[in-house]
């Protein structure tokens, strides 16, 4: 791939334990860069099951100048498309989701059924092929109810290693069994790759997160030891080790398991909640009287899960929390979460939508606003980049190292 000398330099003089320079953050040519050689040649997390409850069901994606039609077929198959009419290229479905019988180009009426098959095209003549004609698919991996896409013409061949890791651990909190109860879309002013390095570390979550701390051990996702912190240090980790137990026996796995440098990358852990150790709520109780799949028992902790490079998921006895990361533009992001709870709750009597979204709608907002004072630092002369700290930023430095690994594969550099 052809780039510019100065964009080459960048990914070859990248410092390892530190931030990234500016224009990783504020470049254009770096920002396609990052569509070329990350989101249209990785797996990306884009929806739900749950999304998808019927045939003919759908939903959209915008994503590196591409908008991609994901439905569920007459079969209960997933599928997705390049939202693109055969004929003269009309967008086919125009909202963010809906339902059809057929997928009909709202401008000659071109019919495709929900496999992608031309079905009918009028006035095209005796000699025209409609099978020559279906709509262009896209990859497609449903794992566990949590969807990818590949634009890639070859997808990465290590989904596969995702799906036998991660199915142990998701398949008991049922997913596909769920109902979206709420989505939330916001807007941050700030380049992808923060809105992520912000994700992947909780340095900043005692001082702007006190309603995620309510449920949330700080302890879980890096420390440094000292005498003011020792004694629940050690009551965390006998926590863990006592909750281990009990989870094995009820065949849920909790060992971490990092692979986040494969070219699929992931992570995966369950820790225990603090106070009731039910939920992320206000009071770290249940947020959904109805538990998912079969739990009998309500405090499991908290199952998280990580993907490379754009999503990330809590899953809890009672809900799930499912976050997709899609980039807008260098310097603008969408976060877009959902909460799922099982598909029986029944809202106003099971649970209660603003109790449901309250600790993340609060802590998306939080987390905006660092990621936008962190994009106007980057733009500042005197910035330039700063060492992570070795005990709470193991994993920004884990995703920003692959970060500029997928880069200079691409460039050959």
């Amino acid at each position: 791939m052809n780039v510019s000398a100065d964009i080459r330099a960048l990914v070859e003089r990248r410092q390892e334990g530190y931030s990234l320079e500016a224009p990783f953050y504020r470049s254009e040519e770096v920002f396609k860069l990052d569509m070329e050689a990350i989101f249209r040649q990785h797996w990306i997390q884009v929806a739900t099951e749950p999304e998808l409850p019927e045939p003919g069901d759908y939903v959209t994606v915008e994503l590196a100048g591409e908008s991609i039609l994901i439905v569920r077929d007459d079969d209960m198959q997933v599928r997705a498309f390049h939202n693109v009419c055969r004929h003269r290229g009309a967008r086919l479905c125009n909202e963010h989701k809906g339902t059809v019988g057929n997928i009909v180009c709202p401008y000659h009426s071109w019919t495709y059924n929900l496999t992608g098959e031309l079905m009918f095209a009028e006035h095209m003549g005796e000699q025209f092929d409609r099978c020559k004609h279906s709509l262009k698919t896209v990859h497609v991996e449903n794992l566990a109810g949590l969807i990818f896409i590949c634009l890639a013409e070859n997808p990465p061949t290590d989904f596969a290693n995702l799906r036998a890791a991660m199915e142990p651990y998701l398949l008991p909190h049922d997913l596909p069994s769920c109902k979206v109860a709420a989505q939330v879309d916001i807007i941050e002013k700030g380049n992808w790759k923060l809105v992520m390095e912000n994700n992947r570390e909780c340095y900043h979550c005692v001082a702007n997160h006190p309603e995620l701390t309510i449920s949330l051990y700080e302890y879980g996702f890096g420390y440094q030891r000292s005498d003011a912190n020792a004694e629940g240090m050690d009551a965390f980790v006998r926590t863990c080790e006592e909750r281990a137990k009990q989870w094995d026996e009820m065949n849920l796995p909790s060992v971490e398991i990092e692979k986040l440098s494969d070219v699929t990358g992931f992570r995966t852990q369950r820790l225990p909640l603090d106070r009731s150790g039910e939920s992320q709520t206000l009071d770290a109780k249940v947020a959904s009287k109805k538990l998912l799949g079969e739990f009998r028992t309500a405090d499991l902790g908290g199952l998280s899960f990580w993907t490379q490079p754009n999503s990330w998921h809590h899953f809890m006895s009672d809900h799930i929390v499912s976050f997709s990361v899609i980039p807008l533009s260098a310097g603008e992001t969408l976060v877009r979460t959902r909460w799922l709870v099982h598909q029986d709750a029944v809202e106003g009597v099971d649970y209660d939508v603003a109790n449901l979204t309250a600790v993340w709608n609060a802590t998306n907002d939080q987390d905006r606003t660092l990621v936008e004072y962190s994009q106007r630092g980057a733009g500042s002369s005197a910035y330039e980049p700063g060492p992570y700290s070795p005990f709470t930023e193991g994993l920004v430095e884990k995703f920003t190292a692959w970060y500029v690994g997928r880069l200079a594969e691409k460039i050959g550099a």
